[in-house]
């Protein structure tokens, strides 16, 4: 049996609104805010356990060690820990709070995965993301990796390959702008990788305002890594007007699971032709139909989508074959998203909504499927997954009380300058490591 399991990314401690995503409309509408880090721990584990209860099968993903204070020295700050962060409030703040970034969470930008059955070479492929357009997440791209091979262990089962280089050319934000769709998990499937811009063809269209964060360039060499056939790829320029009205990454404009798309008619630079080169290989590689759920801009608009994240729902497949989407309560809250998604379960597109509350994490910009990178594995694969951060009602227990044992319930921007709270960072992540058996993979770990 081949399944996908989704890892979810734990909140980490230092969950905090640094506004460091520019780009991102709700990182910046809550910058500097008090933070819940309890909180957003907790309502990320209800989603997982919300899914768990649907029979989808659900993972953790552990969160990153903060502050990673091996930026600000680079940056010519020095001294010790107390001193850098005292040095860092005083001249540098925003560099404190990059330093303390928890937006490793949203494992959808952790790594780019392609399954044994579409690679060439019969592996399961993992790339992790350089994440090189912002700062705070560029630092993420060491330790996702030795976490990667911490829980994807077997050489002979997975082939891990090093981040992209890190430059604009070769931007890469992993999985949010990254589909796989197929009839079932263990066929054959085509991918579709979406980049904002081009080094080597200037004349494409680019957002004036905002960034765009992957490169073609960068969506051809994961082709390339992973071994991919042609004929199961299509790479596709993300709208440059939708990027300007915060569609940062793909995963707010589009999202697909098995042979459904469900997408918004203004995603693509050209949709229409997305859509048909799309349709066309999958029919050609799979021998089916694909299942397109076009939402137009008269029933929800690129604001109402940004807003909601609609989009940034997961949708899944249950055990029993029914297509549900989890999406976030401002789905439910938004009346015209609310209608659309009404109308797709009267007409059954749909066959269950569930609303899950992420609020937390949605006012630093990421919803449901941002919280989760998707993992495809055959039983063998599967079974040489570290079997610790498989998700239980076991874990479930040992998470909600670590969690209420090590965060906080109330994390002000002056409190990332306390040299205690550093201490206290370091110590509940020392413990998770121990209580998920994987090992030293933190940097403090790492240094005598």
């Amino acid at each position: 049996m081949t399944r996908e399991l989704n890892f979810d990314g734990l909140v980490g401690p230092s969950h905090n609104y640094g506004g460091l995503s520019f780009g991102n409309v709700a990182s910046s509408e809550h910058e500097g805010e008090h933070s819940n880090p309890r909180q957003a721990a907790l309502q990320g584990l209800a989603k997982m356990r919300t899914l768990h209860a649907l029979g989808v099968p659900q993972a953790l993903f552990p969160p990153h060690a903060r502050p990673e204070l091996s930026l600000a020295r680079r940056l010519g700050f020095r001294g010790g820990d107390a001193r850098v962060l005292e040095d860092l409030a005083r001249e540098m703040p925003l560099l404190l709070a990059a330093c303390y970034s928890a937006s490793s969470m949203w494992t959808a930008n952790a790594a780019t995965v392609s399954p044994s059955a579409d690679s060439a070479d019969g592996k399961l492929h993992f790339t992790p993301a350089n994440l090189q357009n912002r700062i705070h997440r560029s630092i993420e791209a060491p330790t996702t990796a030795r976490i990667l091979r911490a829980i994807f262990g077997d050489p002979e089962r997975f082939e891990h390959h090093e981040p992209l280089p890190a430059t604009g050319a070769t931007g890469d934000e992993g999985a949010a702008n990254h589909t796989r769709l197929a009839p079932t998990h263990d066929a054959r499937g085509v991918q579709l990788f979406v980049f904002g811009e081009s080094a080597s063809q200037p004349w494409n269209p680019r957002p004036k305002v905002f960034p765009a964060r992957q490169t073609l360039e960068s969506c051809i060499a994961l082709v390339r890594l992973h071994a991919l056939p042609q004929e199961q790829v299509v790479v596709a320029q993300q709208n440059p007007d939708v990027i300007d009205q915060g569609v940062f990454h793909n995963d707010v404009i589009s999202v697909g699971n098995l042979g459904t798309f469900l997408f918004h008619e203004a995603a693509f630079l050209k949709t229409d032709e997305v859509i048909a080169s799309l349709v066309e290989k999958y029919s050609r590689v799979t021998g089916h139909s694909l299942r397109l759920l076009r939402v137009t801009n008269e029933q929800v608009s690129i604001g109402d989508a940004v807003s909601t994240y609609l989009f940034n729902s997961q949708l899944v497949t249950l055990p029993s074959g029914k297509t549900v989407l989890i999406a976030p309560k401002e789905c439910e809250e938004h009346p015209r998203v609310h209608a659309y998604l009404s109308g797709l379960l009267d007409g059954a597109a749909l066959d269950e909504v569930h609303y899950v509350d992420l609020r937390q994490s949605m006012q630093g910009g990421g919803g449901p499927a941002c919280l989760r990178l998707r993992v495809v594995l055959t039983d063998r694969e599967e079974q040489a997954v570290a079997p610790s951060v498989l998700f239980s009602a076991a874990l479930d227990r040992t998470l909600v009380a670590f969690i209420e044992r090590h965060y906080r319930d109330r994390l002000r921007p002056s409190d990332l300058a306390d040299p205690a709270f550093l201490v206290e960072t370091r110590t509940a992540l020392d413990e998770l490591t121990r209580l998920l058996e994987l090992g030293s993979i933190y940097p403090f770990q790492l240094t005598p």
